[in-house]
């Protein structure tokens, strides 16, 4: 049965194709490696850094999605002030989505603040871009774009 919201948009034509991955902000990678890897028992893909954001990334899958576990490199990265202020816990939620630059402009449109306009390479190596947590009641938001078909 296919669902249909009240703006009439069905399921299989939303934008959003699913959640790609969520982050969460951790002060200690291999702390939290030994609880979400060696004690619920998800599955560790790989662990990069990622210097021009100041981050190291440890990627667990988590069924369809991944789980990307946020460590800071050094006191410049988004990680460390994000942690200063809030402590560990989640940062981000991430959507997948066909057309990133088209979907940047759709919901800019539809009132909602962007803190990317224009979207960079994330961890995964895919087109990424932030919506604003005060347009989101509170959550960042991450858009990635899908990987093209081979």
């Amino acid at each position: 049965m296919q669902s249909i919201d009240q703006s009439g948009t069905s399921a299989a034509s939303a934008p959003i194709q699913k959640i790609a991955h969520l982050g969460i902000a951790v002060r200690d990678l291999e702390a939290a490696l030994v609880t979400y890897r060696d004690r619920l028992g998800l599955r560790h893909l790989e662990t990069k850094d990622v210097p021009e954001r100041g981050l190291r990334v440890a990627f667990l899958e988590a069924g369809e999605a991944l789980i990307e576990l946020l460590a800071p490199l050094n006191e410049q990265s988004e990680i460390t002030r994000f942690l200063a202020d809030r402590g560990e816990g989640i940062h981000h939620l991430c959507f997948e989505v066909a057309d990133i630059r088209g979907e940047l402009g759709r919901v800019e449109a539809a009132g909602i603040r962007l803190v990317n306009r224009e979207p960079s390479l994330g961890a995964e190596g895919l087109p990424v871009a932030f919506l604003h947590p005060k347009s989101c009641h509170g959550v960042l938001l991450e858009l990635l774009e899908a990987p093209k078909p081979a």
